[in-house]
């Protein structure tokens, strides 16, 4: 029996990169995966039809996260769907790599949204609509544990996105539900690639003890991990997935 089976999950952001390899990952190891997106609906059924053909079940949901109304929705649609839902990967986010001094007002306000905001949301909903004994991962970043210039806003939503961890682990505990973060490095997806140079990955690739940037096979390994039954005794903890980097 696969280790997911009968196991429902919704992971957010989940149209490409780290998220579109954690849905084929879950869907893998036998959930049936909630892909939600915002823009790019070919992305998401190409996942769902890729999972389907490998006789898995997929839904594609259109919500834009950083809204309230459209979690809630979200939630609605993926039980109504389903019947419940057990995992919850919070894989959505953007960066805005600039220094501190040149981020617009609208810039941060976007960041702040989808970064922080969407991660708040999905958790509320969890609170009350998340099944007991569930799992919930969010996705953080390295970049909380270092100092890298440009990365400021994105770094503050991130160590944001940890406090809610860790409280919310608590308050989920008495339920059986976990709650971690996984904490990538740079991740060969187009999200990190966004604004650098080849200079500049190859740089980062150079701080990890590997050598090497990651893969979102990487990254997606550990989120299930972190959702099955054997990390039942994990929770509100901070999981480095970084090749050594910090």
């Amino acid at each position: 029996m696969k280790i997911l089976q009968n196991k429902v999950a919704v992971i957010t952001g989940a149209s490409r990169g780290i998220g579109a390899e954690i849905a084929h990952t879950l869907a893998h190891a036998g959930a049936k995966v909630v892909v939600n997106y915002v823009r790019d609906k070919q992305a998401a059924d190409k996942i769902c039809t890729e999972i389907t053909d490998a006789e898995g079940e997929c839904l594609a949901v259109k919500a834009d996260v950083s809204q309230s109304v459209a979690v809630r929705q979200l939630f609605d649609t993926a039980i109504n769907h389903f019947g419940q839902i057990d995992i919850l990967v919070n894989n959505a986010g953007i960066l805005v790599f600039k220094e501190i001094a040149k981020i617009s007002d609208d810039e941060f306000d976007r960041i702040v949204d989808i970064n922080l905001k969407s991660i708040f949301y999905t958790l509320r909903q969890a609170a009350t609509r998340l099944a007991d004994n569930g799992r919930i991962v969010n996705i953080s970043s390295t970049v909380t544990r270092l100092m890298l210039p440009k990365y400021g806003a994105y770094a503050a939503t991130k160590g944001a996105v940890e406090q809610l961890t860790h409280i919310f682990a608590k308050e989920m505990g008495a339920r059986g539900i976990t709650v971690n973060a996984v904490l990538p490095g740079p991740v060969n997806t187009e999200l990190f690639r966004a604004e650098k140079t080849e200079e500049d990955i190859k740089r980062m690739a150079g701080l990890a003890a590997l050598e090497r940037i990651g893969e979102p096979e990487d990254v997606a390994r550990v989120v299930l991990f972190l959702v099955s039954n054997e990390s039942g005794w994990i929770t509100g903890q901070n999981m480095g997935v970084n090749g050594g980097i910090v």
